[in-house]
Parts: structure tokens; sequence; C-alpha cells
């Protein structure tokens, strides 16, 4: 049986490779690679960007492999239409779109020999493209937009598949460079060799050649290449993916609105995101996006050399925050938990202290004072003052008050203050009393007493509410495990499709830290219900009969008492 052959037994119905272009990718980039240091990221993305028909632009400075990175790409492809070009203050449409035919211009026609440039190439790549005359970019952008160049009264379909920019800068602002610069989706930094031993490799083997070996089975073919821009169109984004794009566009808008961030995303910049994120699905044998490809979308965003990292950091806050889309609200859910949380503790607690008091008068709620028989404690003479009454709403206060007798009249020779922990500090007027000196306060200071402290089970809660608040946990309860098992279900699902080579293994583990966060996070909320069941078993609120023996069901409801 040939290649082919196993290549079509290997298609789905739809007609989807399974199981060989991802391992045919990673074979395509370790070939592009091979000789470079620090560049499998960049060259991986430029990769998939290709075949996603989507322009790169490479931002670094001279001599970082911008150009060689270019050359390489292009032999990945079964195509010998490369153009390429370094774009100078003086370059002049003829460079890169062809001389003037002359024989043609005798004829009084203004038409170019674009054959060798740009306007019938598949690949392209523009060194300092930002360097350029206005009348060169402004075709570029035509032929980028439409695939089209107007030569003299004709007009010529352009091939033009891939074009790959490069600069040590970013388009300056006001110079109406903008709409070009959005048509490059893909933004690569290159840096300068960084770790050392790299540094040594590359000093000690010489020139990298351009030229790279691509098997022949390996090599994309134009009419494969074709067939998967119709199939990538198929993968499905998933809700993930949609959900993490969301989070992203409404952090950047708040960004911008505090103006510490001046980004905008055009509309067209998404869509052309998506197909990115499509293509990234399709070359790693998926019909659907997932919480991985969404990383890419930090090549995408960014602007300017200032705001990359911070673009990096808000894509990959997004993407960690996300874990998978489990069809529930949690923040409904967490309000339901929280909601039922303040029942129960209103319904089966004392939600503050319970103190002994009294009524006086008109309904005045007090704390009962009466002398003590030791000294220290009491008035002198006991006959003239027994007992008086603290008005219980002067607890919260810190001021000075006069407390009352048993018909609700102040006694304006004591005074009472409260302070720290509620304790009342009393004090009296002598001179009332037949003394010489006036106010005089109590050694002892009145502490209230407490009945029920709060937090503290009622005693007199009704069975029915007490079974009710259960079912109404255990349904939280089962809400909250069904979240749980689907979300296990998804991460072993997603540890088979950890492998990419489009993204780096570091990177890969922000997407796997998000769904462990994601469980962890639900495993705090299955123990809080398991707290909140704790709290309304029906053992504990309905009292067992004296000489029985009490039945409990798995749920925590009782079936029955039976003597023992």
């Amino acid at each position: 049986m040939n290649k082919q052959r196993i290549l079509r037994s290997l298609e789905n119905s739809e007609g989807i490779y399974i199981y060989m272009l991802k391992s045919r990718m990673n074979s395509i980039i370790n070939c592009l690679k091979d000789g470079i240091f620090e560049r499998d990221e960049i060259i991986a993305i430029s990769l998939l960007s290709a075949l996603a028909d989507q322009n790169i632009f490479l931002y670094g400075p001279p001599g970082t492999a911008k150009s060689l990175i270019s050359r390489r790409l292009a032999k990945a492809f079964k195509t010998e239409n490369y153009f390429e070009y370094l774009m100078q203050k003086f370059s002049t449409p003829e460079e890169v779109f062809g001389p003037i035919s002359i024989s043609q211009l005798k004829q009084d026609n203004y038409v170019r020999k674009t054959s060798g440039y740009l306007p019938t190439c598949e690949f392209a790549f523009l060194d300092e493209i930002w360097k350029s005359s206005p009348a060169i970019l402004n075709t570029l952008l035509t032929i980028i937009n439409e695939k089209i160049y107007k030569n003299g009264n004709n007009i010529e379909n352009v091939p033009l598949k891939v074009l790959i920019s490069a600069s040590n800068e970013t388009p300056p602002h006001n110079q109406g460079l903008e709409a070009l610069y959005d048509r490059f989706l893909t933004r690569l930094y290159v840096p300068p060799t960084s770790d050392k031993k790299n540094f040594e490799m590359l000093l000690s083997m010489g020139s990298t050649s351009s030229e790279v070996n691509i098997p022949e089975n390996l090599a994309i073919k134009n009419e494969e290449w074709q067939q998967w821009k119709t199939k990538i169109n198929k993968v499905t984004l998933s809700k993930e993916t949609l959900n993490i794009i969301n989070a992203i566009r409404l952090e950047l808008s708040k960004k911008n609105k505090a103006k510490s961030l001046d980004v905008y995303i055009s509309d067209r910049r998404w869509q052309r995101a998506a197909i990115l994120l499509k293509a990234s699905a399709f070359f790693c044998d998926r019909k659907e996006t997932n919480i991985i490809d969404t990383l890419l979308l930090s090549h995408c965003l960014w602007t300017t050399i200032d705001n990359r990292e911070e673009i990096i950091k808000l894509v990959e806050k997004c993407v960690e925050d996300c874990g998978f889309d489990t069809g529930v609200n949690i923040k409904a859910l967490d309000d339901e938990k929280e909601a039922l949380e303040k029942e129960i503790n209103k319904e089966i607690f004392y939600t503050s202290d319970l103190y002994d008091t009294v009524k006086i008068g008109e309904n005045i709620e007090c704390f009962k004072f009466k002398q003590d028989s030791s000294f220290n404690n009491s008035f002198v003479p006991k006959n003239i003052i027994d007992e008086f009454y603290i008005p219980y709403n002067k607890m919260k206060t810190s001021d000075e008050f006069f407390p009352i007798d048993k018909n609700g009249n102040e006694l304006k020779y004591i005074k009472c203050t409260f302070k720290n922990q509620g304790i009342c500090n009393i004090k009296y007027n002598s001179y009332y009393l037949d003394y010489d000196s006036y106010w005089k306060e109590l050694p002892n200071s009145f502490k209230p007493k407490i009945l029920f402290h709060k937090g503290d089970k009622k005693n007199d809660v009704n069975e029915r509410l007490v079974e009710s608040l259960h079912t109404a946990v255990l349904e939280l309860t089962s809400k909250i495990e069904k979240i749980l098992f689907d979300v296990e279900k998804g991460k072993e699902r997603f540890l088979k499709e950890l492998e990419t080579p489009f993204i780096l293994k570091e990177k890969v583990e922000i997407a796997l830290k998000s769904i462990n966060n994601q469980i962890e996070e639900m495993n705090i909320r299955y123990k809080d219900c398991e707290r909140l069941q704790s709290m309304v078993t029906l053992e504990a609120k309905v009292p067992k009969k004296k000489g029985f023996i009490r039945r409990i069901n798995s749920d925590g409801s009782i079936t029955s008492d039976i003597k023992e």
C-alpha cells in the first residue's frame, strides 16, 4: 500500500486527516529550525500563519535571522515563486513590482514586466518595510486586500499566499500605515540569542545556510494547501475559546477606558485570529479548538514593543482564569450557596448574642440590675434603691445615660456608660443618698448575661424547615458534583491534546493550570456544601426520645426512632 493510500485511509467522513498532520508539522518544523537557535516558536507560528493564509510581521534588530526564517519557510512549500527585497527610503515601484516595458511604452501603454517580481510570486519577504515610499505601500495594501495588481489597463491576479515583512520598528503614528499594519495578523518578536551555550554554538558553526532539506513527502503541495484552507473553516470554535476571546476583549476595553493601555483590535483582526486558532486545531488533528490554541492570541494583539509584554500577560491571565465551559452560571451557583447559608444561619442558629432581658414600660427591652449583698457591688443605703433597668438599645453606644426604674422613669442619680465588650460602668450621685461626696463609681462593672451566643443552635427549629433546607443543600451539592465530574472528564480528554507543535511546553502549562484551578475551586465549593450539610442534619435538629435509638438515612434524613 503506497503512502497516498495510507493517507486516504486515515481520512474521516469529512476528509480531515487523523493523527497525521500534527506529526507532519512537527517533522517540517524540525527541518526548518535545524541550525537555528532560540527560534523554535517563531518558526512554528510562522509556518502555522502561512498555512492559515495569514501575513506575518517579524520585529527585531538587524542580524537576528529574520530573512533566514522567511527563506526557509518558503522551502516548506513546493513553490519556486519567492520574492525578497530590502526596502529603503528611495526604493522605487520598479524594484518591487517590475520595470516599465519599453516596447509597451512606445505604444503609449504604461505596463510593467512583473514576471519574477512581487505581483507574480506566491511567497514574498519585504525587509525594513516601513522605510518604503507611500507609492509602494499603497499598492501593497491593494495587493494584500484584493489579490490583484493593476498593470496599465490590465488587472492581474496575484498568487501571493504569504507576505512576510520585517523591521526593527513598528510603523510610526499618523503616517497612514495603520491599515497596512493591521493586515499582518501574526506579529513575532525576534530578539538576539540570549543563552550562553546557544550563542557559543552559533559562533562555532559559522554562517547558517538558508537552504534546508525538506523531504519530498513532507513538502506542502499547492493542491493540498488549498484543500486545507477549506477544511480549516469547518473547525469549530469551542465555548472555552469564545469565553477567553470575550474575556480578553473585556479586559482590553477596561484598560483602554482607564487609559492604561491604548490598543485597538479591529473586527477583521479578531476574525482572522479565529482562523489562526482553527488552523492550530486542524493541524493538531482536532475538529475543535481548545484552551491551548487561544495562547496564540498573544502574537496577534500587540501593536508596539511597549505594550507587547502587557498584552501577553493579559492573554495568559485570561486563559489561566478560564477553565472548561460547564454550561452553568458559576456566579449564580455561588449566589445560591451564599443565600442558602444565610437562611440556614438565620433559621437554625442565633445570628447574634441573645441576652437575658425584661420588658419595662412601653415594651422597652432592658437588662435588669440588682444589688449584690456584698458591699463592693451595692449602693448604700440599700433601702433607697434595690434594683434598676438598663435599656438594651444603649449597649451599642458609648454615650452616658440614665437607667430607668420598673415604671420606666429615669433615675437621675445613676449614670451608665457601655465600654468595650459590652461591659457597663455604673456610677451614682452620693448627694442624693445623703453622703458628702457626689458621683461615685461602682467598683465592679455590670456585664449583661448572655443566654445564647452567636452561632449557637436554636432548640425550637421546625422539623419541616430543617428538612427543606437539608434538601436544598443536597440539590446544590449534586449540581457541584456534576460540574466537578464534567471538568474531570474534560481534563482527561484535554491531557490527550496537550502536545502541539505551535506552542512552547511552558506555555501549555498555563492552559493546564487553568483547569487544575477550576477543579480546585469546585472542590472548595463541594467541601463548603458538606459543611452546610453538617449544619442541617436532622439528627442534630430533632430531639431524640429518651430510651430510643435513632436510624439515619444516607442523605441525613431520619428513618425512625426505635425503642432500645
